[in-house]
């Protein structure tokens, strides 16, 4: 076993001095391979020592300017710590280079959702959503853009996958309610909010919007 799979092996055991010591004998052993940079990037990102992390990154693209992956872990670098439109930059940037699977588009739409752009995120997390079907936290976030960008119908829907992957998902019963009260539903929209507080009986959002339409269909109907 290399001492690159040692490295790694050590971090997915949560052993991170020893991946640590790994990564860099690999480092020292092969000085002009890009991917112990990479795997030692990584790694110091997980400790939140960033600043380390993008000087890693940054020395395996001297190395090879064509590394979508480096791009990849600068913009979850970057996306930890709330700076979104770097993030968003790395993404692109991984993906131009190659980059197409699941985690590149649902983290290039959740950057720019992070910037109220959910129009501009809605084809990435659709993406997303569409390579990985059986993702509760991907399907999710998908419904969410999709009610940011005022698709309320579509929202619903995608809500109803939510709960055919965890039927149990109180916030997904929350935003269904909250979607029938964009259409004018209020009594069907309280249904959705109590079935979410049963489930969590501590939902604040759903608390106070079962309190809010319980209030409207009182004055309403007198």
């Amino acid at each position: 076993m290399s001492e690159l799979q040692k490295g790694i092996e050590y971090m997915q055991n949560h052993q991170f001095e020893e991946a640590a010591q790994s990564f860099n004998n690999y480092i020292e052993e092969n000085p002009e391979d890009p991917v112990g940079f990479i795997n030692f990037a990584n790694l110091l990102v997980h400790l939140q020592e960033y600043d380390s992390a993008e000087r890693f990154y940054n020395k395996a693209l001297e190395l090879e300017e064509k590394l979508p992956a480096a791009h990849y872990g600068l913009g979850n670098m970057y996306y930890e710590q709330e700076q979104y439109q770097q993030a968003t930059k790395q993404f692109q940037d991984a993906m131009k280079q190659g980059l197409d699977d699941e985690d590149v588009y649902f983290m290039l739409g959740m950057s720019l959702l992070n910037q109220d752009m959910p129009k501009l995120a809605l084809p990435y997390l659709q993406r997303a959503s569409e390579l990985s079907p059986e993702d509760i936290d991907i399907q999710f976030q998908y419904g969410l853009t999709l009610a940011y960008g005022n698709m309320i119908d579509e929202a619903y829907e995608q809500m109803n996958v939510v709960l055919t992957l965890d039927e149990e998902h109180s916030d997904a019963y929350y935003n269904k309610g909250v979607c029938l009260l964009y259409s004018e539903k209020p009594e069907e929209a309280l249904v959705q909010f109590e079935k979410a507080l049963a489930i969590q009986e501590e939902h604040l959002l759903a608390g106070n919007a079962k309190k809010q339409v319980e209030q409207l269909l009182q004055e309403r109907d007198g």
